[in-house]
């Protein structure tokens, strides 16, 4: 078969779809920079938020793993607190740490200091996404944002977190101010979402950093309706929604149920066992371990022909890794992968 230039009907979104495609699909998250040395240079001298708000530097970073890999997608690069620091957040983001904030969020009246996210706090991410959209041509681009529960966790936190017990406690000593919080954390990631969409992307990803630490009926009392109204509003967008979160095996079947097209599943889970858990009627992502980008070539050789094939088990599947690329990884060894996916799927 063959598809047009339209990148609505590239193999990603076609796979996203659940449609027919000439090869499996493959794009990875973190993939825009972080192992480049292309990357690591333009980013000299530029802090992270900067860096997400200057669409040049946005522009080209994107782009970089695409003309490098080879891969069927890009990725926009941001950052999933971009939209909180957009509605004037005092947040950081410092290098081997992560985001921070000085003033932690624990009452109501910090509610008060958190505004709705509108389109006129994020020009900059309108621009960037129209200029990646024009150099990629058939490449979709994908857009993504943080869900509610990992937002709320940093705002919580004030950074990231090991046992998320400023979280929990919140959650359940004031359920109601836990609520709003993330229903205004719901608007903020679906107006970012929006604009990502309505600037040329071609498909979406809720990424739940955190969801992993929650038992499954937490999962469901206070994180499932928020990021079930966070995918609810990008409905009618016309473009396939990806749900992905970190070590989230026991949350698989909830969180396909939240209103996505694909179910990101992450390397702690078999791909066919993740298939099975949400019905095998759902469109697939993942799972190849970042860490073993490390190995000898022929582990990541049969690991991918592996993944690759209880991957046909699903009506789409969209090769990725089960996280992030990690800093140290060989980009030979990832546009290898690309290649050996790309033919492998192709036959």
């Amino acid at each position: 078969m063959t598809t047009t230039a339209d990148p609505a009907d590239s193999p990603l979104v076609r796979a996203a779809r659940g449609e027919a495609v000439p090869h499996t699909p493959v794009w990875f998250m973190r993939q825009a920079g972080r192992s480049l040395p292309e990357y690591r240079e333009i980013r000299r001298g530029t802090d992270m938020l900067e860096a997400c708000r200057t669409p040049d530097l946005v522009t080209e970073i994107t782009l970089q793993p695409v003309r490098r890999h080879r891969v069927d997608a890009a990725i926009f690069f941001s950052d999933i607190v971009v939209p909180l620091e957009a509605t004037g957040v005092d947040i950081d983001i410092e290098p081997g740490v992560g985001p921070v904030l000085d003033v932690p969020f624990t009452s109501r009246e910090d509610l008060e200091r958190l505004p709705e996210l509108t389109p006129d706090m994020i020009p900059d991410i309108a621009e960037s996404v129209r200029r990646i959209v024009l150099e990629l041509g058939p490449t979709p681009l994908i857009g993504f944002a943080g869900a509610p529960f990992t937002l709320a966790s940093y705002l919580i936190e004030g950074g990231p977190s090991k046992n998320h017990e400023l979280t929990k406690s919140l959650m359940h000593g004031d359920p109601q101010l836990w609520h709003d919080l993330c229903a205004r954390l719901t608007q903020i990631s679906a107006a970012f979402l929006k604009v990502q969409v309505e600037a040329g992307a071609s498909a979406i990803q809720l990424f739940d950093s955190w969801a992993g630490f929650l038992s499954r009926a937490d999962y469901r009392e206070y994180v499932l309706p928020h990021s079930r109204a966070t995918l609810a509003a990008l409905a009618d967008s016309g473009v396939p929604r990806i749900h992905f979160g970190v070590g989230t095996g026991e949350l698989l079947t909830d969180m396909a149920g939240a209103g996505t097209e694909v179910i990101g599943v992450d390397y702690r889970v078999n791909l066919g066992d993740a298939i099975a858990r949400v019905g095998g009627g759902m469109p697939v992502q993942g799972n190849l371990d970042p860490a073993l980008l490390f190995a000898p070539w022929e582990v990541v050789e049969r690991e991918v022909r592996r993944i690759l094939d209880e991957g046909r088990a699903a009506p789409g599947h969209i090769f990725n890794l089960g996280h992030g690329v990690l800093p140290d990884t060989d980009p030979v060894v990832l546009t290898r992968v690309v290649e050996l996916v790309h033919e492998v799927s192709s036959r």
